[in-house]
């Protein structure tokens, strides 16, 4: 079985523009699947009354005070201007993720021109605000303080090279755990149909890789919920150089 199968992007409903293929694909579908669950899940619990909060409502105000206090601790208070945006990122990025395990479904997180979408949206928000609020200031972020003299130049290099390969660490990150995870489910899984498929006496070692099934899918689950919340507080972090460049 190719366990990369899994990852490959095939047209839904063929559209073309002008000669241009715009098609929907399975990708796009299932974003619009995250995107849809994640209003319906919010809207539930913006429902409640001035009564006991129920279970949705319960759930939407740990949600809410789960990100407010990561956006504080990395940025801020003046971080809470962008909690929208870091509220938005990490529910798609973990719906996604959890759709992604439901066999037969898609792991829209184990694209990397999605991956790297998100993070490209992350690293000009933060170069357009900072360079908006702060102006040249703004390169304060390249000059670390207390840095002795004679080093500074090498200093600033590096810190002006991991500022922009920012992006990709950011990106890869994500895409690579989403996708080795997912391909190593897929090679134990097969062997659990291989073993069965074979002799008698052999279908009793396939309880071998379907318990290591049963846990690499565990483990998935508290995966997806993990980078989602890195990809967040990563955000997060790179934020609180547009507020607050050089540390200030």
């Amino acid at each position: 079985m190719d366990p990369i199968h899994q990852f490959a992007l095939h047209p839904v409903v063929s559209i073309l523009v002008a000669g241009h293929d715009v098609s929907l694909t399975n990708s796009g579908l299932y974003m619009l699947l995250a995107v849809a669950l994640a209003c319906l899940l919010v809207a539930l619990g913006a429902r409640g009354g001035s009564g006991v909060p129920g279970r949705m409502q319960a759930m939407a105000e740990m949600a809410y005070e789960f990100i407010a206090g990561m956006v504080r601790s990395a940025a801020g208070e003046a971080g809470m201007r962008f909690f929208p945006l870091v509220f938005c990122i990490f529910f798609f990025i973990v719906i996604c993720n959890l759709i992604g395990i439901i066999p037969y479904s898609f792991t829209v997180t184990s694209q990397i021109i999605v991956t790297a979408a998100f993070a490209l949206l992350v690293f000009f928000t933060v170069v357009i605000v900072g360079i908006k609020d702060h102006g040249l200031h703004f390169f304060k972020v390249f000059v670390p303080p207390d840095v002795p003299i004679y080093i500074l130049p090498l200093v600033v290099a590096i810190e002006v090279f991991s500022f922009f390969v920012r992006p990709v660490s950011h990106s890869v990150r994500l895409f690579a755990n989403m996708l080795a995870g997912h391909i190593t489910l897929n090679v134990f899984g097969s062997f659990v149909v291989m073993l069965l498929g074979a002799g008698a006496l052999i279908k009793a070692f396939a309880v071998l890789p379907f318990l290591m099934t049963i846990g690499l899918f565990g483990l998935e689950l508290l995966v997806a919920f993990l980078q989602a919340y890195v990809f967040a507080m990563l955000t997060c972090m790179y934020l609180n150089d547009a507020l607050h460049p050089g540390g200030h």
